[in-house]
C-alpha cells in the first residue's frame, strides 16, 4: 500500500511557534524531490511537545498543500488510547490517506494493552492504520503474536519497524503475509529491510536529503543492488550523523546548512545538537554532496 522513501517531517519552529510557511515549502519540496508519502506529526516532528491544536493544524496543512498528489499518513500516536482516538479521527475528517500510530510510551501495557490500544483506534475511524513499533522510545516491543493479532484487522495494513531486527521482515511476511506493508523505520538498516521483503522507509533523512533517498530506493524497488549500494554508500554517513545528538537536533540543523528558510529551533527538553553532532552533519553532507 506504501512504498518508498516518506520522510518523517519536522515540524519547523521559529520564536517558539509553529512556522506554518516553512512547513508549507518543506512539504512543496519533498513532493517535488520524489517522496512517495509524507507523514506529519511523527517523532521526529516532535509530537510530544507540540500541542493537540498545534497538532491537528500541522496536520491540516500538510493534506492541504499536498492536495493529494502523495498520500499522508498522519501522526495519530499517544499514550491515551483516547488522545490517540481523538486525533485518529481528526486525521480522517481532515483527509489523510493513513495514521501512524506508536505504540504507547511510558504506560508499559502488556501485549493484550497494546493490542487493545490498536483495536480501539482501528474500529474508531475508517481509513488505513499503520503500527509504529520503536521499543527504543517506547520500552514495549509488540510481539509476534500480537502483531499477527492486528494484521487480522481489516484496516491494520502495515508496520513501521524502528526495533533494527531485520529478520522480523522475515517473521512477518511468513506469518502474514506479503500483502502486509512493512517500512523501515531505520534510515541505516534500510537496505537490508528491503533486501527481507520490506517496501520503503519512513525517513529522518529525507527530510534534508529527499531525492537522493527517493533513487535509493527506486533502485531498491528496481532490483538493483549495485545502485542502491552506492547510493547507501553516500547516504549513510548521513544516517549516522541524524542520531549523532538527541533527534530532531541534527536533522534541523542539518536542514539550515542547505535552506535559508529553516531554522534549528527544538523545543524543550531537546536542545540544539553539540558542537561535534554539528560536525558529524557537516560532514556527512558533504560526503553526499549536499553542501
Amino acid at each position: 500500500m506504501f512504498s518508498g522513501s516518506i520522510p518523517a517531517l519536522v515540524t519547523p519552529f521559529r520564536d517558539e511557534t509553529f512556522d506554518e510557511p516553512a512547513f508549507c515549502r518543506l512539504v512543496e519540496w519533498q513532493i517535488e524531490k520524489g517522496s512517495s508519502a509524507l507523514v506529519p506529526c511523527g517523532t521526529t516532528g516532535e509530537s510530544p511537545t507540540i500541542s493537540l491544536e498545534e497538532h491537528m493544524r500541522i496536520t491540516d496543512v500538510c493534506i492541504e498543500v499536498t492536495a493529494g498528489r502523495v498520500p499522508v499518513i498522519a501522526g495519530a500516536g499517544s499514550n491515551s488510547t483516547a488522545d490517540a482516538i481523538m486525533l485518529a479521527r481528526h486525521a480522517e475528517e481532515a483527509g489523510a490517506d493513513a495514521v501512524l500510530v506508536v505504540s504507547p510510551y511510558y504506560n508499559k501495557p502488556n501485549q493484550e494493552g497494546l493490542f487493545q490500544h490498536f483495536k480501539h483506534i482501528h474500529d474508531a475511524i475508517g481509513i488505513p492504520v499503520v503500527l509504529y513499533n520503536i521499543p527504543g522510545r517506547s520500552i514495549v516491543d509488540l510481539g509476534l503474536e500480537t502483531m499477527v493479532r492486528l494484521a487480522e484487522l481489516p484496516r491494520i495494513v502495515g508496520v513501521k519497524d524502528a526495533t533494527g531486527d531485520i529478520a522480523r521482515v522475515s517473521d512477518y511476511r511468513r506469518a502474514i503475509g506479503e500483502g502486509f506493508c512493512q517500512l523501515s523505520g531505520c534510515d541505516e538498516s534500510a537496505l537490508a529491510h528491503f533486501a527481507h521483503g520490506g517496501s520503503g522507509c519512513i525517513s529522518v533523512t529525507a527530510n534534508v536529503a529527499p531525492k537522493l533517498c527517493a533513487d535509493f530506493q527506486a533502485a531498491c524497488a528496481a532490483g538493483d543492488i549495485v545502485a542502491a549500494r552506492t547510493l547507501n554508500d553516500k547516504l549513510h554517513p548521513l544516517h549516522r550523523a541524524m542520531f549523532a545528538d538527541c533527534s530532531p537536533g541534527p536533522v534541523k540543523y542539518a536542514m539550515t546548512r542547505v535552506f535559508d528558510w529553516m531554522t534549528a529551533d527544538v523545543r524543550l527538553p531537546v536542545v540544539p545538537c553539540s558542537d561535534a553532532a554539528r560536525q558529524a552533519v557537516d560532514q556527512a553532507l558533504a560526503h553526499a554532496g549536499l553542501i
